[in-house]
């Protein structure tokens, strides 16, 4: 697949065509794309609306930003609250709402948030302002976590003592043994994220077919990335032979990028993390190790977070687990949507309900 052109139209036709004769073979199948980023993809290419009616694609847990649960929102936000305090974060986390209020409101009060787009970004304004503390919030899976540990290894080397992580990164095979396991949706096979396959590795999803007997495909972004994906898990869910394939092999390999691996375990090790929608999911997050605890913002600033609640409308966590589509919360568009979002799914980029509300899906 040296010279695949990932774009290429006819090869789409022809890989449609494939999957529509492997489906007639088969009854109803139920696909879950783990990856946000496939789930905006799967969208932008109309895909959904080519596949044979028998093939149903969901979307889980894939977006860092809306897995984040509220007692993690509350507290960064009650950080962005304190005196001398420059919070550098993504933008997709402006906008996410916490129990009363979000970073957006807070900046509106005359606290100085920033948005960057790299750790090393915020490295670069804690230096410029040494007189105050600058937190980065660490916010991401696999993909991430390795470049934010790479910041505060550098943080270190220069003897910063002004800038703090605030880590709330995870680990995306939990997540999705927790999926299968809660059995609240009838999975026949996962389309895999490819970043995040990239720095683990496909070997690190073998649990999937070994434990569960579910098969997995790794796919990219392009068109012809997905319907390979989609193509290789209908030919497993056939012939009843659930494995991990590799589609993406020009990015992926078997045991992942070594070198992200080694400086993200330098930094961090394994803990329990809260996932909106899944509850606490033991080993499924990332702390910073005792060894860079000075650039840990959750040991350096103890804050007092008010009672922690959630809109009781929005059904967001439900819409993570695939349990339903967006267009089945009641607040869906009409009163929530990207201007005025409710809950974190409409606000990040990679979120399920904000893809849908972006290409106008209907049921």
């Amino acid at each position: 697949m040296k010279n695949l052109k990932y774009n290429d139209t006819q090869l789409s036709k022809e890989l449609l065509s494939e999957i529509k004769e492997i489906s007639l073979s088969l009854g109803d199948v139920t696909i879950m794309e783990f990856c946000g980023t496939h789930t905006h993809s799967i969208f932008r290419y109309g895909i959904r609306d080519i596949l044979p009616k028998n093939i149903t694609m969901l979307s889980g847990p894939g977006c860092p930003v809306c897995v984040t649960d509220n007692r993690d929102i509350d507290y960064f936000l009650a950080l962005a609250e304190m005196p001398n305090t420059i919070i550098a974060t993504f933008g997709d986390m402006i906008k996410v709402p916490g129990s009363s209020k979000s970073l957006q409101d807070i900046k509106a009060e005359g606290k100085d948030i920033r948005i960057v787009y790299s750790c090393m970004s915020a490295l670069e304004i804690a230096e410029q302002n040494p007189k105050k503390n600058v937190i980065f919030l660490g916010v991401g899976f696999e993909t991430t976590a390795p470049t934010v540990a790479g910041a505060i290894i550098e943080a270190k080397k220069r003897g910063m003592d002004n800038f703090f992580v605030y880590s709330m990164h995870k680990l995306t095979p939990p997540a999705m043994k927790s999926i299968l396991e809660l059995g609240e949706v009838k999975l026949n096979g996962i389309l895999g994220p490819g970043h995040v396959s990239t720095v683990i590795g496909s070997d690190a999803w073998i649990f999937l077919p070994e434990g569960y007997k579910i098969p997995i495909a790794i796919a990219g972004f392009e068109i012809i990335d997905i319907l390979l994906g989609i193509k290789a898990l209908l030919r497993m869910i056939k012939d009843n032979t659930p494995a991990v394939v590799n589609t993406y092999i020009r990015t992926v390999k078997p045991k992942g990028n070594k070198l992200a691996q080694d400086v993200m375990y330098e930094v961090f090790e394994v803990t329990d993390s809260y996932w909106r929608g899944l509850g606490r999911l033991p080993e499924s997050g990332l702390k910073i190790r005792d060894k860079y605890e000075d650039f840990d913002a959750k040991k350096k600033f103890l804050v007092n977070t008010s009672e922690i609640s959630e809109n009781r409308f929005c059904k967001c966590g439900e819409v993570i687990r695939g349990v339903i589509s967006p267009l089945e919360c009641p607040l869906f568009k009409d009163v929530c949507n990207p201007s005025n979002p409710i809950g974190p799914c409409m606000v990040s980029s990679e979120g399920t309900c904000n893809a849908y509300y972006l290409y106008g899906a209907r049921l």
